[in-house]
């Protein structure tokens, strides 16, 4: 059994106690609260909670004929990825041909300005006018498909990659490979460490998502609201398919069952669920080792010193251990850097990775193209910032 949708009458009942909760807190202080209940947020939070279970459904049945190794549509995503990439790379050779290099800064080609007497065109300048409207009119044409075939080499290279990487590493195919055929069983103990093990790869897991935009975009989901309660917990991501993550899998190769595997991903889940919230305070001494609600504040917060801090998910070690950890201090400020502005769970669901193709579309280089997908979403906003000033002002010399 599924024990986070075994838990889905406690969802509702402690959501329901925690709404009277704020509700009357809100009464007794006269003011409301980021943490109060909002009928379109939580409606909205409602809404991605349940395409997270049947979005990924749908999804296996859609990509597995595409899947590399696995379905026999495969080799041709593979082939609209590489044929895309290179068609791409030509486009830009052809741009930059077209462009040639820039005068000095100061000089005017020889046959450009108003001044009459200004020597024209030599014999060899006229007879390669020709090889020159020809790369031109290659450039028009490159420029007005380059934005296509870079976003489409980009999304068939992530589909690619991130269905083979998800075959290649589900628990199941990796416990038949496991050497000496070691198992753990089903014990307490080993139980205990599958527990363990999920909570310390979710923390890397959960720091790349953060770190690389490309995870970023699947799971902005979870922060996109300026509310936090409980109702934020169901706020969960319906992507992960198009994303690579270091494999849960792997725990089978040591020995430990699939089914064991999975009761730990239950476990965790179940844990993150009564950390968002604010009416539990600060935990004393028990904050020195658990993940709590005060600590998971701070990780949804969209204050400076807030960002990208405490990605535990059961254990807060881990953020003490690897340099991410932050306390609770000033009055935490719910969100994104960039809020969505929107109720709608398909604009919640959708709008990073609409964003990311949209940069991919408007770059010039791949460096750029690859830039806006993996590096850290502040990275993505630096760029957009330097290529703005860039541009020439309108009306400037």
């Amino acid at each position: 059994m599924d024990l986070t949708v075994a838990a889905v009458p406690f969802y509702f009942g402690s959501m329901g106690a925690e709404h009277i909760y704020l509700k009357r807190r809100a009464e007794a202080v006269g003011a409301p609260a980021p943490s109060d209940y909002e009928r379109r947020d939580t409606l909205a939070s409602l809404s991605m909670g349940l395409g997270s279970l049947l979005v990924p459904m749908a999804l296996s049945k859609v990509l597995r004929p595409v899947t590399p190794g696995r379905g026999r549509l495969g080799p041709a995503l593979v082939a609209t990825a590489v044929g895309a990439a290179a068609a791409t790379t030509l486009a830009d050779v052809l741009i930059r041909r077209a462009d040639g290099p820039l005068p000095d800064a100061g000089v005017v080609p020889a046959g450009v300005g108003p001044d009459p007497s200004a020597p024209g065109p030599s014999e060899p300048e006229v007879a390669a006018a020709p090889g020159r409207d020809r790369r031109r009119r290659a450039a028009r044409l490159a420029r007005r498909v380059v934005s296509s075939t870079a976003v489409t080499a980009v999304a068939a290279g992530i589909t690619a990659g991130s269905t083979t990487w998800a075959a290649r590493t589900a628990a199941k195919r990796l416990w038949t490979k496991r050497r000496g055929g070691r198992d753990l069983g089903t014990g307490a103990l080993a139980v205990g460490g599958a527990i363990l093990a999920w909570d310390f790869i979710y923390y890397w897991n959960h720091r790349f998502m953060h770190e690389s935009r490309w995870l970023w975009a699947v799971h902005v989901v979870h922060h996109s609201s300026e509310r936090y309660n409980l109702s934020t917990a169901l706020r969960q991501p319906v992507a992960d398919a198009f994303a690579m993550f270091l494999p849960y899998g792997a725990l089978s190769l040591v020995g430990f069952r699939p089914d064991v595997i999975e009761t730990a991903r239950g476990v965790n889940l179940l844990y993150q669920f009564w950390v968002h919230t604010d009416a539990i305070g600060k935990l004393g001494p028990v904050e020195e080792i658990l993940n709590t609600a005060s600590h998971h504040r701070v990780h949804h917060g969209s204050n400076s010193q807030y960002l990208d801090r405490n990605h535990g998910s059961i254990l807060i070690l881990w953020d003490r251990l690897f340099g991410t950890f932050a306390r609770e201090e000033e009055p935490v400020r719910y969100g994104l850097t960039k809020n969505v502005d929107s109720y709608n769970p398909l604009r919640i669901a959708t709008h990073e990775q609409a964003d990311i193709l949209r940069d991919v579309a408007g770059a010039d280089t791949w460096a750029d193209r690859l830039g806006f997908v993996f590096r850290g979403p502040g990275w993505a906003y630096a760029r957009h910032a330097e290529r703005h000033e860039a541009q020439p002002t309108a009306g400037a010399a």
